[in-house]
């Protein structure tokens, strides 16, 4: 499941690149500094479900037509030239060698621990909230049955 949102991500980005859309400057950009953030903490149906003020059902009565027009225009199942790849990989190459790689693996492997770690430390937040969340929501279920009667 992992690999197939990341190849549907990934596949999506090499189009922007090839199309001159974005650089492969920018696609990194625009995941780390606008989808990242939010996507290290909640998924893209929390994420909708936020965007709107009444939820995934507002979300997709607003949004859906125009996601489905960009969506049809996707072309699924492109075949990545070589140029397009080179260009992905030359950008990359601009930012460190090769050989520092393992360099920039272990920097990554060091953030997501701390992000683990940050996470774990935010467990008492994410639980005051989500209490505070639940008994709201009962309150309401009760007064909604309470009319019902």
């Amino acid at each position: 499941a992992l690999n197939r949102l990341q190849y549907a991500l990934l596949g999506e980005a090499m189009r922007m690149v090839e199309d001159g859309i974005l650089s492969p400057e920018d696609v990194d950009t625009c995941v780390t500094h606008g989808l990242s953030p939010r996507w290290s903490f909640m998924g893209p149906f929390q994420t909708i479900d936020l965007n709107a003020p009444n939820g995934v059902r507002d979300y997709c009565e607003r949004y859906l037509p125009g996601m489905s027009e960009v969506l049809r225009e996707q072309d699924n199942n492109r075949t990545f030239q070589a140029s397009t790849i080179e260009r992905i990989d030359t950008a990359m190459r601009a930012k460190y060698s090769t050989t520092a790689i393992p360099m920039k693996t272990a920097w990554r492997d060091e953030r997501l621990m701390l992000l683990a770690r940050h996470k774990m430390e935010c467990e008492s937040i994410d639980s005051k909230w989500n209490d505070a969340i639940n008994q709201q929501t009962s309150s309401l279920i009760n007064a909604q049955n309470i009319e019902k009667k």
